[in-house]
């Protein structure tokens, strides 16, 4: 999985998957473009990613906004000389916990309009530049809630069972044309976002994080770093005949995870 002269996008840049994956691919000779709303963050996940020897460029954007997303499409093209090889569509955001009756319409609109809209807005504006240019990559941030039912998380499971669906609609649309489109499904990742929701759900970081970690057969939670290997594979020339994929990263939580609360 050799990314020598390659270039890629991904959005929530800043955050810990989307920091993992930028900083793979770069050790493996990619170019990267980190996007997100973390101003702070994207400069010392850039700063580390140079540190290391890798190239990296960031810029802010708004995912859910049209016109900001115009704009970090318009910087790739700027940076990479009109190319775009990969485009890790990741930026995403949690919402409350809240029994569905209970669930504030504002935040629901806010999830939304990050983890749905955000993707389907990064897919129509970065697909032209893969289209003319006969090649690339595509790979949508989904979580195992994108394939079952998680009690207090209506809005997140709406979206991200939706980008699923765009996935595989994309991947139908696009395959003629030499652009693969895949999603990961993240499961119990040790990242900030899971330790807001277990610190939420339990009160406590470390006794939630411990829970969670006993619904995978594999008796742990995950780290960035499996997601970003599985992230690279579906980018490299390793998945060549690989599209409209949904490749959970869970430890094989959804093997034998119920609905139940």
């Amino acid at each position: 999985m050799d990314f020598t002269d390659r270039t890629a996008v991904i959005t929530g840049g800043a955050g810990g998957i989307g920091r993992a994956t930028a900083t793979l691919l770069a050790s493996r000779g990619a170019e990267v473009l980190l996007v997100d709303r973390d101003e702070a963050g994207l400069t010392d996940a850039a700063e580390a990613i140079a540190a290391a020897g890798g190239t990296a460029h960031t810029t802010t954007a708004d995912v859910s906004d049209e016109q900001s997303v115009r704009d970090y499409v318009d910087r790739a093209r700027e940076l990479f000389d009109g190319r775009i090889d990969v485009l890790f569509n990741n930026a995403g955001i949690e919402g409350p916990v809240a029994d569905l009756v209970d669930y504030p319409t504002a935040d629901f609109d806010a999830v939304i309009a990050v983890n749905l809209r955000g993707v389907f807005l990064g897919l129509k504006h970065v697909l032209p530049v893969m289209i003319a240019q006969g090649s690339g990559s595509v790979v949508n941030t989904g979580s195992v809630a994108s394939v079952r039912g998680l009690a207090g998380a209506i809005s997140y499971n709406a979206a991200k069972s939706a980008v699923l669906g765009m996935t595989r609609a994309a991947a139908a649309e696009l395959g003629s044309v030499g652009v693969r489109v895949n999603a990961v499904l993240p499961g119990m990742i040790d990242t900030r976002m899971l330790r807001n929701l277990v610190t939420l759900i339990a009160g406590d970081v470390e006794a939630g994080l411990a829970t969670v970690a006993q619904t995978a057969p594999l008796g742990r939670n995950g780290r960035p770093t499996d997601v970003a290997e599985t992230v690279a594979f579906l980018a490299s020339d390793a998945s060549s005949y690989v599209t409209g994929a949904a490749f959970p990263v869970d430890g094989g939580g959804l093997a034998v995870m119920t609905n139940g609360r």
